[in-house]
């Protein structure tokens, strides 16, 4: 890959999500945590550098609890990439989050067991994750999304999967407030985070939880089917913001690792 090539923003495709780019190339990434979900691909959007990565694989061959999270966000950043977008499907949580609804979370909730969700397994590096999104980035999701009215802000809580949570469950979630539920958010934030890369997601509602109402109980087909009637709309809202967004990082992310004694080089 010539140094022209290499993209500074990545995007990390959900669940229905398996292509983004023009004209794309396969690069194949080793990492010191094994291999990412699948070839990572880089081609152009609108001109610009763009790396893309199926969260899941490329033909979802990796469930929510089993996707390789940290040589996922090793290999985009050993490319060049500083800057991630990562859509993903989401259930709502509240009765005003219905089918259909954006949402751009500024918070996240972890109830996910036994993930690696760090790089630093040695030494005193204690990461600030107290906002866990990018604000420069979710502010140009909200621009990009507008004719959508997206939901600004919200907790998304992530659990382990692959299950979905029972009535019970979820209802507790939505007492505490939290917006939306997933299965990939966390690691993969807070991966970001200790790489020093900005990162923000943008949250399909592809379904009520199955504690918003009696009537409610998710399946897979129609998360499925929710997703690809919106998967249009979705790419071009990121091509958009893509396409707009600058090189120089304003923002606190770049250093979210400075002055600390890292057990690891990053890449």
């Amino acid at each position: 890959m010539t140094e022209l090539a290499r993209p500074d923003v990545a995007v990390i495709g959900g669940s229905g999500f398996y292509t983004f780019l023009d004209d794309p190339q396969e690069v194949e990434v080793d990492t010191p945590y094994g291999k990412p979900s699948a070839p990572i691909s880089v081609g152009t959007v609108e001109g610009r550098p763009v790396a893309f990565l199926p969260r899941h694989g490329a033909h979802h061959d990796f469930p929510a609890h089993r996707v390789p999270y940290r040589a996922n966000m090793w290999a985009l950043r050993s490319l060049g990439v500083r800057q991630v977008l990562a859509p993903c499907a989401v259930g709502g949580l509240q009765v005003e989050h219905g089918p259909g609804t954006f949402v751009v979370p500024d918070q996240l909730v972890d109830r996910t067991s036994g993930r690696h969700q760090t790089y630093f397994d040695s030494g005193a590096c204690h990461v600030s994750f107290a906002d866990p999104y990018c604000s420069r980035l979710r502010h140009h999701l909200l621009d990009g999304l507008a004719e959508q009215t997206p939901v600004d802000g919200g907790a998304m809580v992530v659990i382990e999967g692959p299950r979905f949570s029972t009535r019970a469950e979820s209802k507790w979630y939505g007492a505490q407030g939290w917006a939306v539920v997933n299965m990939t958010g966390h690691p993969e934030a807070v991966l970001a985070r200790e790489l020093a890369l900005c990162y923000a997601t943008v949250a399909l509602v592809t379904d009520h939880d199955a504690g918003v109402d009696e009537a409610s109980a998710v399946s897979m087909d129609a998360v499925f089917e929710v997703f690809a009637a919106h998967t249009d709309t979705l790419k071009g809202v990121l091509a958009e913001v893509v396409a707009g967004l600058g090189t120089d990082r304003d923002c606190e992310c770049s250093h979210a690792v400075d002055g600390m004694d890292l057990p690891i080089e990053l890449p």
